[in-house]
């Protein structure tokens, strides 16, 4: 006999409170569609909804890469699709936009939204990988290269704002920060590996962290007493680290608290690593003529985009590089916080052919 209470839907959880506050509880938020006038209330509060993207400098990014219709244009960090969207629709008809990315959670759902917009079918062809393996999809499918190539470098607010993920520092979860889950090693393992000095200078390198070496060892210290494998641990333990200094009072703790975070990410996903890998493939992967946009969010990824741009111009490959980088505009800042800290840089392939297409 079957129970009679199984066929009766189930409730939704209930929250304490007057508004949810932990990720989960937040439906509306998870079902733009169904609840527009809620999630539209929450942006025009300058946040950006719980499961959801707002993509960055679309109107700049826009008018430098210049997509016409027919040409082939180039998401390499898929996201949320927010930038393939515009792109995609300015190329038709006639053109394709190729979408890449490694998160294998978060790119379906970007290729469903995408599809939605009944574009032809084939305009739209995605491709889960890193993007530092970019030359290698397009000389498949697209082997003359791209007109227009877009690279946003910054973590998507999905992956941000899940607890489950674990980079966010301002939840309990688990210490893992992969942009893939299914491969590479997750934070909390990477601790175990790490020594002190080598510690140190990550996070001076992928952070300029001012207080590098105390921070590295008070971590590594405490995670040798008791493995730390939740974002609220090492919360704790930065903070602990900072008390006993004397720091915390003077609200230090906090920024040191998303320089670790960020320097472990970036760690963890071999973000550095992969942006030298495509930037040294970039030329070969546009057309002469073929536009690249960057938009980056810490110093240490401008320096290397602005470093390769530079001497790409040098040595003839670009034609021309923005002579200044580009920042969102107050109200874009003001309206989307999130914003605040990309710099965009384009440039524009010259004809001179590369050792990689030769």
């Amino acid at each position: 006999m079957t129970d009679p209470s199984s066929d009766r839907p189930k409730r939704r959880v209930r929250y304490s409170g007057k508004n949810p506050r932990q990720f989960h509880e937040k439906y509306k938020e998870h079902q733009p569609e169904r609840y527009a006038n809620d999630v539209a209330k929450v942006i025009a509060g300058g946040k950006t909804p719980a499961g959801t993207h707002r993509p960055i400098m679309v109107r700049e990014i826009i008018n430098v890469l210049a997509p016409q219709p027919g040409e082939i244009a180039v998401d390499c960090t898929l996201g949320y699709g927010g930038h393939a969207r515009e792109l995609l629709a300015a190329v038709q008809p006639g053109g394709r936009l190729l979408g890449v990315d490694t998160d294998p959670i978060e790119l379906p759902k970007a290729e469903v939204r995408l599809r939605e917009l009944g574009f032809p079918q084939k305009s739209l062809l995605i491709r889960r990988m890193n993007f530092a393996g970019i030359s290698r999809f397009l000389a498949e499918v697209a082997p003359d290269g791209a007109d227009v190539l877009l690279a946003d470098l910054g973590v998507s607010s999905m992956q941000l704002d899940n607890p489950a993920r674990g980079f966010t520092f301002k939840a309990e979860g688990p210490l893992d920060m992969r942009m893939n889950p299914e491969h590479s090693q997750p934070a909390s393992a990477l601790l175990n590996k790490l020594i002190e000095a080598d510690f140190a200078q990550l996070l001076t390198e992928n952070s300029d962290e001012p207080h590098a070496e105390e921070l590295a060892s008070a971590i590594l210290n405490a995670n040798q007493r008791d493995p730390i494998l939740t974002t609220r641990g090492l919360v704790e333990v930065i903070q602990n680290a900072f008390a006993k200094r004397g720091y915390h009072s003077e609200g230090k703790s906090d920024d040191a608290v998303r320089r670790v975070f960020q320097a472990l990410r970036i760690a963890v996903n071999d973000e550095f690593g992969a942006l030298t890998t495509f930037l040294r493939h970039l030329p070969s992967c546009l057309k002469p003529g073929g536009r690249v946009a960057i938009l980056t969010f810490h110093s240490g990824e401008d320096r290397r985009v602005k470093q390769a741009f530079k001497t790409g111009l040098r040595d003839g490959v670009y034609a021309s590089i923005a002579e200044e980088v580009l920042r969102p505009s107050p109200e874009e800042q003001h309206t989307n916080p999130r914003s605040s800290a990309a710099k965009l840089r384009f440039a524009v392939r010259g004809s001179r052919i590369t050792d990689d297409e030769q």
